[in-house]
């Protein structure tokens, strides 16, 4: 049975257009809040990714910090973020949901229960960042048996051989970060540039869907549709921020964003 990440993908091939991924942290602003922006992005957004917060990040920039840090100051735990994605996946079953984060966390919660809760919770993949290949092949195999996409990351310092390997492993998504960095950071290389990285990767094995993050913005966006999905993040993040300055409805200025961003690549 194919996964709801990989019929996201077909549907969108067949559209020729990329996936739309969002980014947003579970819990920012409110529980409540975190979970009716899911609700109204996901009508145009393509996957839906969920952060789960944490305060010691590596690779997450400063309007994600900002709410991983108004997450963690609500109280947000692991099993919040489970019972976000429940209530969400009640409502929007046939919506993939990724969780990202940090596997000091699942090691704190344990691999089986955190696996356990994804699979209870309809998590439909995973994003570690900090666990890399190889040393996540095993981790890898326990996703796999669960039917829950493990999602390799690569980078534009990964070796050929590397990537070739990562490939080989990889489950129904691989991610490709367009640029040394940390997220929201200004694109520093040319969309030229990362797409030419891009089709390189992609010429390995074509039938994987490969998707670019870091860097992509309503600015950004259109010049890389060529590639299988895009992944948005820190601008849902800093329009949170400052909805929130401004006193103003999240959800309603979120729907706006990501409403234009589908444009953008239709």
């Amino acid at each position: 049975m194919k996964s709801k990440i990989n019929l996201a993908f077909e549907i969108c091939k067949k559209e020729k257009r990329p996936a739309l991924i969002t980014y947003t942290v579970a819990g920012d602003n409110t529980k409540n809040n975190s979970l009716k922006i899911l609700n109204t992005i996901s009508k145009h957004a393509d996957i839906v990714e969920l952060g789960f917060p944490h305060n010691t990040p590596i690779a997450d920039g400063g309007q994600i910090q900002g709410s991983s840090h108004r997450a963690l100051k609500n109280g947000i735990k692991l099993k919040d973020v489970f019972q976000i994605v429940k209530k969400f996946k009640k409502s929007k079953p046939n919506k993939p949901l990724i969780l990202m984060g940090y596997y000091n966390l699942i090691y704190q919660y344990g691999e089986i229960n955190f696996l356990k809760s994804c699979k209870n919770s309809g998590v439909d993949g995973l994003i570690i960042v900090d666990l890399p290949y190889p040393e996540n092949k095993d981790f890898s195999k326990k996703c796999k048996k669960k039917s829950i996409n493990f999602i390799q990351l690569l980078s534009p310092t990964t070796s050929k051989d590397r990537v070739k390997k990562i490939i080989k492993d990889s489950h129904d998504m691989i991610y490709y970060i367009s640029m040394l960095s940390t997220t929201g950071g200004k694109l520093k290389v040319s969309p030229k540039n990362i797409l030419k990285n891009y089709n390189k990767i992609k010429k390995i094995n074509t039938k994987k869907n490969l998707v670019i993050g870091f860097g992509i913005t309503d600015k950004t966006i259109k010049s890389l549709k060529s590639a299988n999905g895009l992944v948005v993040g820190s601008m849902l993040c800093k329009t949170i921020t400052n909805s929130i300055k401004k006193r103003q409805n999240p959800v309603t200025k979120l729907d706006k964003l990501v409403y234009n961003l589908k444009r953008k690549i239709l």
